[in-house]
């Protein structure tokens, strides 16, 4: 069985590594940022709501005590969450910092 013979004009073109995304930059810093002062924002606004509606029912408004008891409740919700995903990045954070090079 003879191996056929390649054309001498035949060029391979390199093989050339797929691009590395880019390192993160301080813009992506100023992201994390933003997305966690909006995520204690909103933890702060259910706790703020919640204990107005507190007031409102205690100073006798009208406002009724399954509300009171459904946005103590969301407020209490959020902040557990919250206080969850902050306990995920420390941890990772803490493994990153961990890791040998």
């Amino acid at each position: 069985m003879a191996l056929p013979i390649l054309p001498t004009s035949l060029t391979i073109p390199p093989i050339v590594p797929p691009a590395l995304p880019a390192l993160p930059s301080a813009a992506s810093g100023g992201a994390f940022q933003s997305a966690f002062a909006d995520a204690v924002g909103k933890v702060e606004s259910f706790q703020q709501n919640a204990q107005a509606s507190i007031e409102r029912f205690l100073s006798g408004e009208g406002e009724e005590l399954h509300h009171v008891a459904i946005t103590a409740q969301q407020a209490e919700l959020s902040f557990q969450l919250f206080m969850q995903v902050r306990n995920k990045i420390v941890t990772a954070y803490q493994q990153v910092m961990q890791m040998q090079i």
